[in-house]
């Protein structure tokens, strides 16, 4: 869908078959003062271009400060201040099919707030987004618009919300999840939460994104839920019966048109299913299944009920809890107590044995292992003597056969036959 909302006069609409045959061509006269467009795109593809009438373009990252932009995986919503009278054109993967239409008012419209209301209901409001009083609807709408649900105390003495501030209670979706009926119709689902402190509120809804933003306030009191549950519970924790207690607020419910439903949720995967559907008195005990499993269990439950004004209404109850604990021991007798301190001095006995082997050991392993060391180390030091000794005689053995006889080693005496017989000249 390609929609232009303009303020002025005379803006031309251009038929379905029209904008086919003109691919996406529109024509802006000179009374328009503010144009938005709505283009509806092929899911996933990218901004359109468009093209102005004297040639110049814009893209959705690039355009004049007076042009405001937003655009979707589906869509985009383009508001343009002042445009330029003449013929106009959107490039881009449009819709086939798509039409443009001429719009001056841009509003909201959202369902009142029925009354009474009451904590822990289910509320499904719904809520439009008009042009010219219409209901404007166009695929991947959901995805352009921020839809936010607040509610705003009014701080009067005596509410439990006197203290309260703004509360975000939701929001609004057009998607076909949730309690939303159909996707992409126009029709915009909240699903309020109403688990708020009871009192008189302003509540206010705003539509909004980077071009427009639009707001709808309205007062409402929400009161306090009109179901009261406790756990009662048993004397005999293992063979006595768990029981809730309800308590219904007559005053606000009609007791033969109120209808009940409990889950109870335990250890071991347990999930049983328990209906109470037929309500005599205001005060009734539901007696729980039997349960034996140690852990912890939770009650969830639902109520269908009629108020006294006739309206049909589903509230939460706030769930309930309570725990099956096995049950504490008997005290000890004089006997087992003098068993258990027999067994404890015995096993501090042996312990003290253990740590005293444990340490005669350890001190024997490391005297051995220093003696080891030591002696090593005294028989590498006679080794290095002996090695030191055995090379200094060597050396020293060495030296004398260097220098050769001494003095005294030397003979003077001269041989006999040569004194008796001197040389002849």
């Amino acid at each position: 869908m390609l929609s232009i909302l303009g303020l002025g006069v005379n803006a031309q609409v251009v038929s379905s078959s029209q904008a086919s045959e003109l691919k996406n061509r529109f024509r802006i006269d000179h009374m328009v003062d503010e144009l938005t467009l709505f283009v509806q795109r092929e899911y996933g593809s990218a901004p359109v271009i468009v093209v102005l009438p004297d040639g110049s373009k814009w893209h959705a990252s690039r355009h004049p400060e007076t042009v405001e932009w937003v655009d979707g995986l589906s869509g985009d919503i383009i508001t343009i201040k002042t445009p330029m009278p003449g013929p106009w054109q959107l490039l881009g993967r449009v819709v086939p099919g798509s039409k443009l239409e001429k719009i001056s008012k841009l509003e909201i419209m959202v369902d009142p707030m029925p009354q009474p209301l009451y904590q822990g209901e289910r509320l499904k409001v719904t809520a439009r987004l008009m042009g010219d009083e219409q209901r404007i609807r166009m695929p991947g709408l959901d995805y352009l618009i921020n839809w936010t649900a607040r509610f705003v105390s009014k701080h009067l003495p005596g509410d439990e919300n006197f203290a309260a501030g703004t509360l975000i209670v939701g929001s609004y979706k057009d998607n076909g999840e949730d309690l939303d009926e159909q996707p992409d119709d126009g029709v915009f689902t909240g699903d309020i939460n109403l688990n708020q402190p009871w009192g008189h509120y302003n509540f206010q809804v705003v539509a909004q994104n980077d071009i427009f933003s639009r707001e709808v306030q309205t007062d409402f009191e929400l009161l306090p839920m009109p179901v009261k549950l406790d756990v009662i519970e048993p004397e005999d924790h293992l063979t006595g019966r768990w029981q809730l207690q309800l308590s219904i607020d007559e005053t606000q419910l009609v007791l033969d048109e109120t209808y009940f439903e409990f889950e109870l949720v335990g250890p071991a995967g347990l999930q049983l299913s328990i209906p109470l559907q037929v309500l005599t008195e205001n005060q009734v005990q539901l007696v729980l299944p039997q349960v034996s499993e140690f852990g912890s269990y939770r009650i969830k439950g639902t109520a269908a009920a009629t108020t006294h004004t006739g309206r049909e209404i589903l509230l939460r109850l706030p769930e309930q809890f309570f725990n099956l604990v096995p049950p504490p021991e008997p005290p000890p007798t004089a006997e087992e107590l003098a068993a258990i301190a027999a067994k404890k001095a015995a096993i501090a006995e042996e312990k003290a044995k253990e740590d005293a082997m444990f340490w005669i050991i350890t001190i024997n392993s490391v005297l051995l292992i220093l003696g080891t060391i030591g002696l090593l180390i005294w028989r590498k030091r006679q080794n290095l003597k002996r090695a030191l000794a055995v090379t200094a005689a060597r050396l020293e053995e060495e030296r004398a056969k260097e220098i050769g006889p001494t003095l005294d080693e030397i003979d003077l005496t001269m041989p006999e036959d040569i004194s008796d017989n001197p040389p002849k000249p």
